[in-house]
Parts: C-alpha cells; sequence; structure tokens
C-alpha cells in the first residue's frame, strides 16, 4: 500500500437516508495512495467533494482522484473517459456529480454496486493531505 487513509460513515440527519462517506488521505513520498479499500454498500452517488489539505499539507495542484471497484472501473468516470477526480484544485475545494451520458440527452447519475473500491490519488505531492466526500442515496436516484 501507498500512503494512508481513514474512512468515517455517518447518516445524513434528515436526508431519507443519504450517507455520507469522508475519506481522509495522506500520500507517501512520490506523492500517492493506492492499495487502501473502502467498502460501501450499494446505492446512486449524490455527489462527491475534493477537498484539499491546507498549508504545509495543500496537495500539489491538479492532482488526481479514481475511485475504482473491483472491476477496476473508476466510478468517477462519465463512461466517456472524462473523471470528476482529474486535475483537481489545490486551494479550493470542488463539488462535483459523476453522471454516465446514455445517448445524446440523457444522463444519469452513477450507482454504486456496493463492495470494496479504491480511492486512488496521483501527483499529490509528498506527505500531503485532502479528503474525499462521497454522498450517497439508497436506491437508484
Amino acid at each position: 500500500m501507498a500512503g494512508s487513509i481513514t474512512t468515517t460513515v455517518t447518516k445524513v440527519a434528515g436526508s431519507g437516508g443519504v450517507v455520507k462517506t469522508s475519506i481522509a488521505w495522506t500520500s507517501d513520498a512520490l506523492g500517492a495512495v493506492s492499495g487502501n479499500t473502502v467498502t460501501m454498500g450499494p446505492g446512486t452517488i449524490v455527489v462527491v467533494e475534493f477537498v484539499p489539505g491546507t498549508g504545509g499539507t495543500q496537495p500539489t495542484n491538479l492532482y488526481d482522484v479514481t475511485f475504482t471497484d473491483d472491476d477496476g472501473v473508476n466510478m468517477f468516470d462519465d463512461g466517456a473517459g472524462a473523471s470528476i477526480g482529474a486535475n483537481l484544485s489545490n486551494a479550493t475545494a470542488t463539488h462535483k456529480v459523476p453522471f454516465i451520458g446514455g445517448g445524446t440527452v440523457t444522463y444519469v447519475r452513477q450507482w454504486l454496486h456496493g463492495g470494496p473500491y479504491t480511492p486512488v490519488i496521483a501527483a499529490a505531492g509528498a506527505a500531503k493531505t485532502g479528503t474525499i466526500i462521497i454522498y450517497t442515496a439508497p436506491g437508484v436516484v
């Protein structure tokens, strides 16, 4: 494993079952986090927030985050190769939703089938930190 993660899972009060999964990460000497897994139940991703560390632990600008399932599919991908976790700001938290293109005008939110997922952070710089916050709703939204 490279780098480390700490995961906190809470239910969002008054949300009808929305779950907040916070994944705090610290990169290794090569600026990466990999090989750590997060277990999540099935549900639809409502929104993802990427929060960079601050001060001396602020990641390198334009760092990247992927979130792969046990088949290696990036759950932050839109199905056409674009990822909501690409080229993230090291100074500003971002709020994004992974949509999957279903034709020329139809889009659906990314659905998680449940199980282990692997967050991978790249190009963050040595010993840098950040948090990935994933809000999921039960069922399909």
